[in-house]
């Protein structure tokens, strides 16, 4: 059991990571389309080797029914670019405040998609989120600080987006094996991501050793690595205690941001955090106790 709580454990630390390294790129002259492009097309390439790898052996065709995974990819590939789009404008420490928003916004996603109400303790975890960030965002205190709105706007939406994106993967391709759903969400993700930003990218002179050696890390820690040991641990300990573990991607965030980036982290933040993930943390222990009805698969 300890072992594959340390398994999504880890994953959750995975992704909290890729924010302060991404920024430590951007002080190396990339941009965020080259950052992201690299790590989404390269992860495609280390998620369908094995997939690729299997069909060989057992002499099958490749397919595209599930070609709604690529859909949904290019979701999860727009909520990264503007993510770490958002990196480049405010700290690495706000950029993942914003983005953990997604938490109330896929509630009300549901509501609006679905036309399922949100319950009222929902409301109030909602409530508790928003109060959290003002203090983990340090907003109390906007005029100590550069402030762009550039940056939250861009926040705001890689959180809406991962969003949607959460909802229609968990309604997609449930049977579909891991791998094989990775590499074709990946897919689109790098597609879109070089659709959008195909000027600069065709344009840019920075395709080089040091961005293929910072690509395949983001790669590994945010593509690659995360969703094998989520799939390996997550089954093992159930839904309602690995949703609470991957809550573990905030503070990682937080504190790789201060010690990486030397970002300052006050009190007032500290309590914000430790308010928001209280919320997220009581929310999903009260729907383990008290299950919603399921959706059916799309």
């Amino acid at each position: 059991m300890k072992k594959y709580i340390l398994f999504v454990l880890t994953g959750a630390a995975s992704y909290g990571m890729l924010s302060s390294f991404a920024k430590t790129a951007y002080r190396e002259g990339y941009n965020a389309a080259e950052i992201t492009f690299a790590q989404a097309a390269i992860g495609a390439l280390l998620l369908w080797m094995p997939v690729l790898v299997k069909r060989i052996r057992e002499r099958q065709a490749p397919s595209l029914a599930n070609w709604r995974l690529l859909l949904a990819g290019m979701g999860i590939g727009i909520s990264t670019y503007t993510y770490y789009l958002a990196v480049q404008y405010i700290p690495a420490s706000l950029a993942i405040i914003l983005l953990m928003q997604m938490t109330w916004m896929s509630t009300f996603m549901e509501w609006l998609l679905f036309k399922r109400k949100p319950l009222t303790i929902e409301l109030y975890v909602t409530a508790v989120i928003l109060a959290g960030t003002v203090l983990a965002g340090n907003l109390l205190q906007v005029g100590t600080f550069e402030f762009s709105l550039i940056g939250i706007a861009y926040g705001l939406l890689s959180a809406l987006t991962y969003a949607i994106a959460v909802i229609c993967t968990s309604r997609l391709g449930t049977k579909v094996p891991m791998f094989e759903k990775s590499a074709m969400m990946i897919t689109g993700s790098a597609a879109i991501i070089f659709m959008i930003n195909f000027n600069s990218l065709r344009l840019s002179e920075h395709f080089d050793g040091r961005l293929l050696q910072w690509g395949t890390f983001l790669a590994l820690f945010g593509t690659v690595i995360p969703p094998v040991l989520f799939t390996k641990g997550m089954p093992k300990i159930g839904a309602g205690l690995s949703a609470i573990l991957v809550t573990m991607e905030l503070p990682v965030a937080v504190l790789c941001a201060h010690f990486i980036l030397k970002e300052e982290v006050n009190s007032l933040q500290i309590l914000g955090i430790l308010l928001m993930l209280g919320a997220i943390i009581y929310l999903n222990i009260y729907k383990e106790k008290k299950p919603v009805q399921e959706f059916a698969e799309l």
